[in-house]
């Protein structure tokens, strides 16, 4: 019983200290989708990412919309069709749906890839801000995405307003 009194006796010193000194701590919190979203840099990334694969994008929707006409073609077609021409136009399709989901499937690897290039370049940015208010402003923790915060701990503004200045050391 004694030795149960000791734990506890022992375990709330050490809480009620952990609380005094919590609260010299100086805690900031940077919600990420924010900065992502919300940024200049994200934003003219977003826009150069459209301008860059629109062009692309829509040779994709014009190539969709004949084969979805030529398939069209097909069924209307097919009841007066001979046998030899029938299966020459299906092998056709078929190659042109293969070719459709082939460009689908390059496009959307290449748009992912040019995607995380951008993203990769604003976060190594918002990293060096992040760093840069921490030494600055000598905070003790900086947390990224974290899932529940206090208003008052939120400094995405700061990192935001930093980014969008052009004053990244």
């Amino acid at each position: 019983m004694k030795s149960i009194r000791k734990i506890l006796l022992a375990s709330i010193t050490v809480l009620a200290s952990l609380a005094v000194h919590a609260q010299e701590l100086k805690i900031g919190v940077v919600n990420m989708d924010v900065v992502l979203r919300d940024t200049v840099a994200a934003k003219a990334a977003q826009a150069k990412l459209e301008t860059e694969f629109k062009p692309r994008e829509k040779d994709l929707n014009r190539f969709e919309a004949s084969v979805k006409a030529a398939s069209e073609k097909y069924e209307k077609d097919s009841l007066t069709l001979g046998e030899s021409e029938r299966v020459r136009r299906q092998r056709d399709l078929v190659d042109q749906d293969r070719e459709l989901q082939r460009k689908r499937r390059e496009f959307q690897e290449d748009f992912n890839q040019r995607k995380n290039e951008e993203l990769t370049a604003i976060l190594n940015r918002t990293g060096r801000v992040i760093k840069q208010i921490f030494e600055q402003e000598k905070f003790d923790l900086i947390l990224q995405d974290q899932l529940f915060a206090s208003a008052r701990l939120d400094i995405t503004g700061k990192v935001i307003k930093v980014l969008d200045s052009g004053t990244v050391k």
